[in-house]
């Protein structure tokens, strides 16, 4: 993995859609000058969502996403459509490829109705123009395409760029809070599941948050936090922590000084915070039995001390006095029933667009189950929670 290259949580993600024999792969070929997907006349060719990233002009870094057919017959091909809807959960645009020959089927009518629902801004390329004798006229989102002849793909490029603008600038992890010249103290715990030789995304993303506001990023251990801030002139302007270290960080960061975690700030950023800080309430009213989803959504290889499945489960066992039964999921894994836990304990979701971490949260809303955060829960544990919601006044009334 390239260190410096823009994490896919923070690109652009582009899916096409389409059915079988439609040109989708072709066209996908067509739109990122490259053998992305397997072209064949074979209906069903692509079997599963193929997905790359890549610098794409005039769109910057994107990841682009070829789904399989939403035709797909049998019990195989429903298991594979159900794998091309749940791309519907973190695709930020959508290009539907249609076979200009045929017209738009039901199903894709359907598909667009679902990409109306959630938000998902989308255009229609409709496909093999070169063997239509008279083009028809089509909606403003839609244009004429054909993969074969390469016409129409740079038009739906430069349509697709000016969709992505239409989004707005990128949220701030922590730069909104800062001016320039500001310190930001940075508590990093080097222990046995920090990844060797680096720091972990949220961290590596604050730091340069902080450096692009001007702002100046003092990093250490919390065995050397309270000489780092005797080491400043003045106090900081506020301190991140990584949450595990909470009890110990709050006890030696003055009251004074504002107070949060890598994985607040996360929450913030990916835009589902409210709904975090609502649902760390439930965790007072956890029993023994009752079922708990503990979520990350990224892999990695456990630890003796992992946080997810041993760190999380102590912390709610010691508040709670409780026995909860508790399972795991982890990278593109999150049941679409929720409705059998009592809580959702999730991530940051760093690994994760701000699209699909939103997606889970409002899952988790509309089945009524309250899905709050890791840091949230381990700031509710440690007795520090009010004092790590402190810089976002707005959230606090929501406790």
């Amino acid at each position: 993995m390239d260190m410096n290259a823009t994490p896919s949580a923070n690109r652009l993600q582009i899916a096409f859609f389409g059915r079988r024999n439609a040109g989708k792969s072709s066209v996908v070929n067509a739109f990122t000058r490259q053998s992305l997907a397997i072209v064949s006349p074979v209906k069903g060719t692509t079997t599963d969502p193929v997905t790359k990233a890549m610098e794409l002009l005039p769109l910057g870094p994107v990841v682009i996403i070829d789904t399989p057919g939403i035709d797909d017959e049998g019990e195989l091909g429903r298991l594979r459509v159900e794998r091309t809807r749940r791309v519907l959960d973190r695709a930020d645009l959508a290009i539907l490829v249609v076979d200009g020959t045929l017209g738009k089927s039901p199903a894709e009518q359907e598909l667009t109705g679902q990409f109306r629902a959630r938000g998902i801004p989308w255009l229609e390329a409709w496909n093999k123009a070169d063997l239509v004798e008279q083009p028809g006229a089509l909606p403003e989102n839609a244009l004429w395409v054909s993969a074969l002849a390469g016409t129409g793909i740079h038009e739906l490029k430069e349509r697709a760029a000016a969709l992505a603008k239409q989004a707005g600038p990128e949220p701030q992890l922590i730069g909104d809070l800062l001016s320039p010249g500001d310190r930001v103290v940075l508590v990093v715990p080097i222990d046995s599941a920090a990844p060797k030789g680096r720091l972990i995304l949220p961290q590596q993303q604050v730091i340069r948050d902080v450096l692009d506001s001007g702002a100046v990023a003092v990093t250490a251990r919390e065995s050397e936090l309270a000489q780092a801030l005797r080491a400043l002139n003045a106090p900081p302007r506020i301190v991140v922590t990584d949450s595990q270290a909470f009890e110990q960080v709050s006890k030696i960061v003055p009251e004074s000084v504002p107070l949060t975690s890598f994985s607040i700030l996360m929450a913030r950023y990916k835009g589902n915070l409210a709904g975090a800080v609502s649902g760390v309430a439930a965790l007072r009213e956890l029993k023994t039995g009752d079922r708990v989803l503990i979520s990350e959504g990224c892999t990695h290889h456990r630890q003796c001390d992992d946080i997810g499945t041993v760190k999380l489960p102590r912390w709610i066992r010691a508040y709670t006095g409780a026995e909860p039964q508790f399972q795991w999921t982890s990278g593109g894994e999150f049941p679409e029933d929720l409705t059998p836990f009592r809580l959702v304990v999730h991530c940051g979701g760093c690994m994760l667009n701000q699209r699909e971490m939103q997606s889970r949260a409002r899952r988790a809303a509309q089945q009524g189950v309250p899905m709050t955060n890791y840091g949230l829960l381990i700031a509710q544990a440690t007795g520090v929670l009010r004092r790590s919601l402190a810089p976002f006044p707005a959230f606090l009334s929501l406790l």
